[in-house]
Parts: structure tokens; sequence; C-alpha cells
């Protein structure tokens, strides 16, 4: 027997936490924490001991599946690549690149290879018809951060380690870990907080595991947090408390204007709406002002509603306005050690931050980080016309259980020409591709996470090599995803993902040494390319190459020479517990892109938003509203095949307020039906008081049930789709982001059926 042991970062959700595998008979015997991880330091949540669950699924695809007669059939990888040719080739020529839609999934934020080659495929496919899982998720805080700071990713994050007061809206990290605020044991950091004598708020309808850890439940009507950070920021003001700290000074640009914009938004004008009283609401914005070190973080639901742009503005105002933007124990922004757009290019200043590049063919919505509102999708498959959709490529994505409207997405993917997807899964959006082709398992891989550390909680990287060899006649997921750039640019069913990967680096490189801001400005092009891709730094190809250059010319590389001692792939994978570059540091004003140089505090997108949350104030405090939950063992809808974390108590259920239940007359565990304007399910009733009259609550990603899909666990525990009810024209009109949280809905008894 042979044993050996393999180091890696798990690819699950954003913590990025450390495992350590043990490895028998090239099998794997156990997945623990490891210890020794310079950012985790052995915890793990229950999905990362799963990675062997997964890797050995028999429903796992392994070979190519190909639509025939309706039902999809193993075939070969050349049987495979004949056909997505036919196919795309056939819709390209008859209706043009603009026929051609994409839909990326989240599990490509995890992903090394799709971080480094879906921006390939989506060139080489040449159409602006661009959708993801963003719009159904973060988009929102990106773009209020590109208006205020000058990039996409220049969020900042709640400086956990070292805050005295931490406040949180719609964010539930002891069940989801962080999100755009990557760090693992977001629950330790939590209990630390509490155990040095701080305090946290978190402001929820649900009474969650993380509320129930807090010192303070907020239990706010959902929909309104921008109702009530507006407040508070008035309050701020009001109180003549509004002081943006001498580290800022001069470096922000709007204060007057939020002063003037915000007025109206008191704590008396907005209680009866948010459901939170106004001296609450009064005392806990002047507590952010009092304490030495705090920071306000918003997530999914302060995103996934109506105003979820403007909530997240808001967030950083009430954060830079209370003077905790920028400080240790506040907001801070990360500095990641690969190069990102917060520190490449001139510091301080840039070309700042557009949406509306373009527009949505139907319904003339705008464009927002180059991809339109997935909850248009469907409309534009559907409706006839000059730029219609009539073939769709999907890479690692399920959004007929992930975005709005399932049904009427449903409906549509069954009526194009052609489907490609990049999946492991046969799931409920892929049954309906022409052809699948299945990326290997994550142990085949290698990672780093090149897209969330530029959210990092510290200065940390990872690399992790793959635990096994690739299968023979197995391509990696960059190859699949490269030949399918190939085929899509019309080179043929026998192009070399290989010549994708050389012109693609190649590209990478002139544009670095093109740029007079960046460490190699002026270099020869060859001389980095020889020294990134010859023998003396192991033939590195695909992404692995990609990642040692955005290393290399990181604020911690070794520039090619210019700092010997500084981080290259080649000295990360000499430390497999990853590399820890330390806590986060002010960078204002040097992080800054906008045009000003400075942070833009009153953005006039976001001010021209103002009436519209001025006239939700006149909502109706008794409407009955639909809002998601997460769990800790589920990872939206394609961790359900994995019989330990779906096994026990149900999950699926419609969690209802006692006093709702006696009124409506529905009792424990017995089957409701929630209808929206859109769509209607039948769930089984948990009555509980961890939940706001008025409220009810579906978890997102389930619905298994439909026919032509191979996921045998997941079918057995099917339970309902919550997106058959959300609206697809309910849309964030700033991000483009769907409303998934919010839903009105009517809720009623009714009797169960054999």
């Amino acid at each position: 027997m042979t044993e050996r042991i393999a180091i890696r970062t798990c690819p699950l959700c954003e913590a990025g936490c450390g495992l350590e595998i043990t490895v028998r008979d090239e099998t794997v015997a156990r997945i623990r924490g490891d210890m020794n991880d310079v950012f985790s330091k052995g915890y793990i949540c229950p999905k990362g001991s799963t990675l062997k669950q997964l890797h050995e699924d028999p429903d796992r695809l392994r070979q190519p599946m190909v639509k025939r007669n309706g039902t999809h059939v193993a075939v070969t990888w050349d049987e495979a690549w004949a056909e997505v040719d036919r196919g795309l080739s056939a819709v390209i020529a008859t209706h043009g690149r603009e026929s051609i839609g994409t839909y990326l999934g989240n599990p490509g934020a995890h992903n090394l290879s799709a971080m480094t080659f879906n921006r390939v495929l989506l060139t080489a496919i040449g159409s602006r018809q661009r959708f993801s899982a963003s719009s159904v998720d973060q988009v929102p805080k990106q773009v209020s951060a590109g208006f205020m700071f000058g990039t996409a990713v220049s969020v900042p994050v709640p400086d956990l380690d070292r805050t005295d007061m931490l406040l949180m809206l719609g964010a539930n990290p002891y069940a989801s870990n962080g999100s755009l605020a990557t760090a693992p044991d977001w629950p330790g950091r939590l209990e630390a907080i509490r155990a040095r004598g701080g305090r946290i708020i978190v402001v929820d309808p649900r009474r969650s595991r993380t509320a129930e850890s807090a010192d303070e439940w907020l239990p706010i009507r959902p929909g309104t947090d921008a109702l009530l950070l507006a407040a508070m920021v008035q309050a701020v003001f009001a109180a003549g408390r509004a002081d943006i700290g001498a580290h800022l000074a001069g470096h922000v640009n709007g204060m007057e204007e939020v002063k003037v914009a915000l007025a109206q938004f008191t704590p008396e004008a907005v209680e009866r709406v948010v459901g939170i009283d106004a001296a609450t609401i009064r005392r806990i914005a002047l507590e952010l002002c009092a304490a030495e070190r705090a920071a306000v973080y918003g997530r999914i639901g302060t995103t996934t509603v109506s105003f979820g742009t403007t909530a997240s503005w808001l967030v950083d105002v009430l954060n830079t306005v209370t003077g905790n933007l920028d400080i240790v124990g506040g907001a801070m922004f990360p500095l990641p050690v690969a190069a990102s757009p917060t520190t490449r290019g001139k510091k301080g200043i840039g070309k700042g931050f557009k949406t509306g590049r373009g527009k949505t063919r139907v319904r003339g919505f705008p464009e927002a980080l180059g991809e339109y509102p997935a909850a248009l999708m469907a409309e534009e498959i559907t409706t006839p016309g000059n730029g219609q959709i009539r073939a769709m490529v999907v890479v690692g994505g399920n959004p007929v259980l992930s975005t709005p409207n399932s049904s009427q997405l449903d409906a549509a993917l069954d009526s194009l020409d052609f489907m490609v997807s990049v999946d492991i899964y046969l799931n409920e959006t892929s049954r309906h591709a022409d052809v699948i082709l299945p990326a290997p398992s994550h142990l085949y891989r290698s990672h780093y996470d090149l897209a969330l550390l530029n959210f990092g909680l510290r200065s940390v990287a990872n690399y992790s090599p793959p635990v096994f060899d690739l299968p023979a006649g197995t391509p990696d997921e960059w190859e699949i995803l490269a030949k399918l750039a190939a085929v899509a640019q019309g080179l043929g069913a026998d192009a070399d993902p290989a010549t994708v990967d050389e012109v693609t680096i190649r590209s990478l490189i002139e544009s670095t040494v093109r740029d007079e801001t960046c460490v190699i400005a002026g270099r020869n092009a060859d001389d980095i390319y020889d020294a990134l891709s010859g023998s003396d730094n192991g033939s590195l190809r695909g992404p692995d190459r990609m990642l040692d250059l955005f290393l290399r010319i990181g604020p911690f590389g070794d520039g090619f020479g210019v700092r010997p001692d500084g981080v290259t792939l080649k000295k990360l994978k000499q430390h497999p517990h990853g590399l820890d570059f330390g806590a986060l540091i002010p960078r204002v004003p040097e992080v800054l892109r906008t045009p000003s140089g400075k942070i833009e505090l009153a953005p006039p997108e976001l001010l021209g938003d103002v009436p519209r949350l001025a006239a939700s104030l006149n909502g109706d405090p008794d409407a009955m509203l639909l809002v998601g939950r997460r769990h800790l063992r589920s990872n939206n809808s394609w961790m359900h095949n994995i019989r330990v974390l779906v096994k026990g108590k149900p999950r699926c259920t419609l969690q209802i307020h006692p006093d709702d239940a006696a009124r409506l007359g529905v009792t424990e565990g017995a089957p409701v039906r929630v209808t929206s304007r859109v769509g209607s399910v039948v769930a089984p009733a948990e009555i509980t008081d961890a939940i706001r009259p008025r409220v009810v609550s579906l978890p997102h990603g389930w619905g298994h049930d439909v026919q032509g899909t191979k996921q045998s666990v997941a079918h057995e525990h099917a339970g309902v789709n919550s997106n058959v009810l959300t609206d697809h024209e309910a849309i964030d009109p700033l991000s483009g982001n769907a409303v998934l949280n919010a839903i009105p809905v009517s809720v009623a008894a009714t009797v169960a059926t054999a």
C-alpha cells in the first residue's frame, strides 16, 4: 500500500479553506482541515470533506454526452467536438454571432481554468449576449464600488480580525461563510469579536444562525435595507457626527450632496416600512460613530433586492461618514497578491467605471460588467427578430434553478436551435443541451482563487497542484474551454487548444510590457515568455502560466528579477500551506481608480435612484413577502447529489411565523401553496418564530424533480424550486441584478395529494 498527503485549497465556496487529503493507493482515504494553512489553520466546513464523494460520484459525467432522438448518450471526445462544430457553425452561418448567448455559472468564480479561459471563450464567440450568475448575486456591490472607487473589484471588506463593532445586513456567514469578503472560519472570527469585548448586530428578516450568535438582531422588513441605511446616514449628519477622518481629508467628493439627498430619510420617516423603530435606528448609527473601530457589511440580502445597488452604495457611505472607511478595524480595501485592477495601472487615478455600453435587444436594459441581466435571457431567446438568441453556451451553470421565473427559461431553452453545456452533471439545465462537455473532477485540476482573493481579509496566496493525474484521453478543463473557443472561431473540430493558449499568453505579455505603470514595462516580450514557459519554470502551460504572470507582476511579485525574493508560482509550490503577507493596510489614495482620483461619495447614477427610494416609503408593511435562505451543507444547486450533505431532516421547507400559520390555518409539516405573479409551488410548512411575521422563506437551489436528468441523490431529495416564484420583470435598474428576495406572494394551506 502506498500513502501520500496532498495539500490543496477547497474550491467549493469563497472561504478558501486549506485541506489535507490522505491518498492511499491513488484513492482518497481522508480529507481534513490543513492545520498548517496560513489562512484557515485547520478550519473546514462540512462541504470541504466531501470532495472525495464528488470525485467518486457515479453520476458525475466522465464522457461527453450528445442528445440523439431526445436522449443523451455517451460519445467520444472526437464525436462531441464534431457535433459542437456542426451546431455552432450552422447557427453562426445562418443567424450571425450575435445569435449565440452565453451563461457562466457560479462555480467558475472558484475555478482557475474558468477565470483564465472564460474570457478567451467569450471573445472567440464574439457576441454581446453574455449572462452570468453575477446578476443573481453580487453585481450590485461591484457596480456601486465601481462608481465610488473606480473598479468593479474595489470592494471594501470588514476587517473582522481587528474591529470592535460589526453591523451586518443580509448576511449569514455561519451558513454560507463570507462572501465578497474572503476568509476561512467566519464563525470563529465573529466569535473573536465578541470575546475581545466587541459587538455584532445582525439585520435580517430571519433569526439566522448568525443572528442567534449576535449581540442584537434587528428583524427588518425584506427589501428595505436601503431605507434603513439612508436613515442611519441621515441620523449621523443630523447629529453633527459626520466625520470621514483625517486620513481621508482631501480624498472624498460629495459629502454635502449626500447630506442633502438623504435628508428626507429620517429614522421616523422609515420606521413604519422597515419595521425597526426610529430610536433603535438612531442609536446604532451613533454607536458606529462612537466605536473606536467599526465596520458595516452587507451581503446577498442587500443585493438581491430591488434597491440592491443603492443599498450597496449606502453601506459604504455609512462606513465613510462614520469615519470607518480605510482604517484598521473598519472597512478596508484588500491587497491581492496576484495583479488585479486595484493594483495595476496608475496609482490613485484611472478611467473610472461605466455601465450601459450596450443594451438588451428586447427591453433595452443596459449592460453592467460586460453582461446583461440573467433574468432577461428567456425573452432574448423567445422574442423573434434580428439578434434573437438561437444557441446557448453554458459553462458550469444551472440557470433553470438559479434565475428568475425558471419555468419560462426552461421552456425557452427547449426552443433553441443548438446548445452546449460544459458541466459535470446532467442537470436541470444541461438536459437541454445538444452536447455536454464534462470538466474533470476538481482533484484533477490545479487551483488558485484568482477572483476571490481580490476580496481577501488578508493578503494571502495558496496554490494547489492537481491531486491526481488526468486519466488518459481526458482533457483538462482549460483545454475544453480553449478548444470550444477555437471551434467558435471557425477553426474546426480538430483545432488544437495549445494554439489558443499560446496566442492568449503572448497577447497578455504584449499588453503588460506596453503598460508603462507595470514593473516589467518596456521589457522584451520574448524574454518574459521564456521566463514563464521555459524548462527552468517547469514548462508551464494554460492557467498555471497565466497565474505565474499575474503573481510576478503583482504587488508582492518578483517582477521577473526586479525583486528577487518576490512571489512566483515556483515559490508558491515550495510553500504548499500558502504564504501570508499580512493583514489589511490603509490604501487610499493609491487604491482609487476614479477619474478625479477621489472617492465619489455621491455618484450621479446613485443619486439618481434616490427619488425611487423615497417612493418606496409608501410600501405596504403588511404585504406577505418571500425571502430565500442558505444552509451550511448546500452550495446553490450543485452539491445536492452528495448524500452526506443532503441526508437528515428535509431542508426545503417553507418557514412561516406562528402568527401567520394560525391566521392561515397552516399546521407543522402540512403542504402550503405559495403563489407569486409568475408561478406557484407547494412546500411543507416549518412553523418558527425565527422569522418575522408577514415573511416566509424557501431555500435556494432546489427543485430536482424534473425528468431527463442524472442526479439520483438530488432526485430523491428534490424539494421545490423557489425561482418558479421570482419575477423576471423585477430587476434592480442600476445593475440588472435579479430580485430574488422580498417577492410579493400569497400563502394558503392546501390539501396533501397522494
